[in-house]
């Protein structure tokens, strides 16, 4: 088990005078089996005239934050503290010889799976298409299981394409990181995701952060210092395995889950609408720290 301190802090700066603002906060880490949440707290320059924390509908805890105050900067900073545990499908994924097709029938004739299946489907940002089922085709054989080509599509993404920070941005289609083989975590992750779902299988998007400081002997990861994602396929006979094709990993106790949903539009740490404003600056920063 190690635990974490977290600060991420988000501001925006704007041309013009903003006079009410609403944003959607996705910034407090979710609690499940492997993660347990200590203590959150939210701070907004200036100061919320109004907030409320809800729960959306995939489960995640997530701020509503209303200001009426005129400003030229707005501010938003959230302080965790977290326990990860080991997850035991990362540290001993299972021999399960259950191919991957027949995890699709399975997701097509079983009652018990009919609430998952929303996950196989288009989402805002991740959209079935031929190019995409095309790329994953090679790794999903007829009948090989599902857990290895999953684990080779993970190292694939890994090795055949750039991490660029510069690349992309979160509106960059799919097909054109698909082309240029480049891109961010966020990329990468809806990537994953869209070869899965072209083929029919269940998979979500995972939004969370990585250790800052890795320990001794360990390499830096990349996507450390900001906000991180990653992919989650479903094991009808496990649960949901997490793969990180950013890294080439399956997380475990150095990722810090934060939400999930079907992509990035459903759990984007900051959201909103703004009155007035124009144009704006965005900086954002991240420190994880072990405890």
């Amino acid at each position: 088990m190690t635990t974490y301190r977290i600060r991420h802090s988000t501001r925006y700066e704007y041309e013009l005078p903003v006079t009410q603002a609403h944003h959607l906060a996705h910034l407090r880490p979710r609690g499940f089996d492997s993660q347990r949440v200590g203590a959150t707290k939210i701070e907004t320059k200036p100061a919320s005239s109004h907030s409320s924390r809800v729960i959306d509908y995939f489960g995640n805890e997530s701020d509503q934050l209303e200001v009426i105050t005129t400003h030229d900067a707005f501010e938003v900073t959230m302080f965790s503290e977290v326990e990860v545990l080991p997850r035991p499908l990362a540290e001993n994924p299972p021999a399960d010889p259950t191919s991957w097709d027949e995890v699709i029938t399975r997701l097509e004739t079983s009652v018990d799976l009919v609430s998952l299946r929303e996950f196989c489907f288009d989402s805002p940002l991740v959209r079935a298409h031929p190019s995409l089922r095309k790329y994953a085709e090679p790794t999903f054989a007829p009948g090989r299981p599902l857990i290895d080509a999953v684990q080779e599509l993970n190292h694939r993404i890994f090795t055949e394409f750039k991490y660029e920070p510069a690349a992309t941005d979160i509106t960059t289609p799919l097909a054109q990181v698909l082309r240029e083989k480049r891109g961010v975590c966020q990329d990468f992750a809806h990537l994953a995701v869209g070869c899965l779902r072209s083929l029919g299988l269940a998979a979500r998007y995972v939004s969370g952060y990585l250790e800052t400081v890795p320990p001794e002997g360990q390499k830096p990861l990349a996507g450390a210092d900001a906000s991180h994602a990653w992919a989650s396929v479903l094991l009808p006979n496990h649960g949901w395995l997490d793969f990180d094709p950013t890294n080439d990993l399956l997380p475990s106790e150095r990722h810090i889950t934060v939400a999930w949903g079907r992509d990035f539009s459903d759990v984007s740490p900051l959201k909103g609408v703004v009155l007035g404003g124009g144009k704006h600056r965005l900086a954002v920063g991240v420190d994880v720290e072990a405890a």
